[in-house]
């Protein structure tokens, strides 16, 4: 299969099972004591910022997009970024990251952070947060703390530690 037939769709309550069994796969039982993780258990995710990519009706890879602040700047948190293993490579995630930031910018969210590999994200616009501006409220390599801006400037002068938001 070289070409695929990549359909992105906005998650519904029926993909909650087939999501959760695809972060089983991908991340194990571990991921429950993630930082990014944890920040998640305070507030569920957006359903209309988060997707899915099917080939057919196989759900081969999944995003969600979670409201968060950094301090008092309301921001969102991508991630779990999940792709079943035989499909990555091929350009599912990018397209799973590229509908939800148009998604999320088209209803006037400013930034967008992410735990993860900067050479990965960083063509999808991510880029590091310099050291010590944004901090996690629990242990995270800095070097894979990242953010989008979906506004010009909208990091200037962000600083602070991230906390699920609450108000959302």
């Amino acid at each position: 299969m070289t070409e695929l037939s990549l359909t992105i769709l906005p998650e519904t309550p029926d993909d909650a099972l087939a999501i959760e069994r695809l972060h089983e796969r991908t991340f194990g039982p571990g991921r429950y004591a993630r930082t990014a993780y944890r920040i998640r258990e305070g507030k569920g995710h957006r359903t209309e910022l988060s997707f899915t990519a099917r080939i057919g009706t196989l759900l081969v890879g999944s995003v969600r997009l979670t409201p968060i602040c950094i301090a008092d700047t309301k921001a969102l948190l991508l991630g779990p970024l999940t792709v079943e293993p035989p499909f990555r490579g091929r350009g599912v995630g990018s397209s799973l990251i590229k509908r939800a930031l148009k998604e999320a910018k088209a209803e006037g969210h400013k930034l967008v952070v992410l735990v993860g590999d900067e050479p990965f994200y960083a063509k999808n616009g991510f880029k590091r947060i310099p050291k010590g501006q944004v901090k996690m409220p629990g242990p995270v390599d800095p070097a894979r703390l990242l953010i989008a801006e979906l506004a010009a400037g909208a990091c200037e002068g962000v600083k602070g530690e991230i906390r699920p938001d609450w108000d959302a």
